[in-house]
């Protein structure tokens, strides 16, 4: 059945949620690839290239150009879609993921038109404080010293690390289990190097093309972000990993070398 799309000058109402500033844009095809598959918006074997943006009135073909981080870990994406007029916007990943669906908006859709973004992060609201009766001359507690926090730098910036394990973990985006790399002894070569222990990142086809092993020492330019890995299984024994364990994630990796 024939789709029949409105004129440019129909989405005049349309409210727009343009990125502030710089955002993230794609390393290369399978960066591309990697970030939609992660996002659950392609479970094919060749990755979409464009997507459909629905309304109650109509429905448009958009591309996505790259997408902003956010978060106090910056975890969360958001997702910037370019639509046929130019006209760049920013969107979740999940609501992105929701029009696709053939019954999207048939019945629950408002007549105003606007694009969702996503919630900025709230403070949690304080816990009332409940007054507790304390037994005479107790001794006060020793308080314990709360563990410095480290400043993950935001560029891109020079690693070294070895290779631990290759594993599996679950993605709640596709329903699916991706492979991952986890690093140990990761450092960050500065001035004053930053040792950060372990480290995880996707096995992308960019990393496969290396075919690491267990216990090789490597050297690589990349972004780095706090983000536990969640639990999964090792791919050779089946073992689990400790999500506590792996606290940072490791995005784009580049200008890899075999130490």
């Amino acid at each position: 059945m024939a789709i029949h799309l409105p004129h440019i000058e129909d989405t005049d109402s349309m409210n727009y949620y343009p990125p502030k500033g710089d955002y993230e844009t794609f390393v290369d095809e399978a960066h591309y690839e990697e970030k939609v598959r992660e996002w659950g918006l392609s479970t094919t074997r060749e990755v979409k290239k464009e997507f459909w943006f629905k309304e109650k009135t109509f429905q448009r073909l958009v591309t996505i150009k790259g997408y902003e981080v956010y978060g106090k870990t910056a975890e969360g994406n958001t997702i910037v879609i370019e639509f046929q007029d130019g006209n760049l916007s920013c969107i979740h990943p999940s609501y992105l993921k929701e029009m696709q669906s053939p019954s999207f908006g048939k019945a629950s859709l408002t007549e105003t038109t606007t694009i969702a973004v996503p919630v900025s992060d709230t403070k949690n609201s304080p816990t009332p404080k409940v007054e507790k009766s304390e037994p005479k001359q107790k001794a006060p507690a020793e308080k314990k010293e709360k563990p410095k926090k480290i400043e993950l730098p935001e560029e891109k910036v020079h690693f070294t690390a070895t290779v631990k394990q290759f594993a599996y973990t679950w993605n709640h985006f596709n329903e699916e289990n991706d492979e991952v790399v986890v690093l140990e002894n990761v450092v960050i070569e500065q001035d004053q190097p930053l040792e950060l222990g372990l480290a995880w990142c996707s096995h992308s086809k960019t990393l496969k093309k290396f075919e690491l092993s267990p216990g090789e020492a490597l050297e690589f330019d990349g972004k780095i972000i706090k983000k536990k890995l969640a639990k999964g299984k090792d791919v050779e024994d089946d073992a689990f990993i400790i999500e506590e364990a792996v606290s940072y994630k490791l995005n784009n990796p580049s200008k890899i070398k075999k130490s």
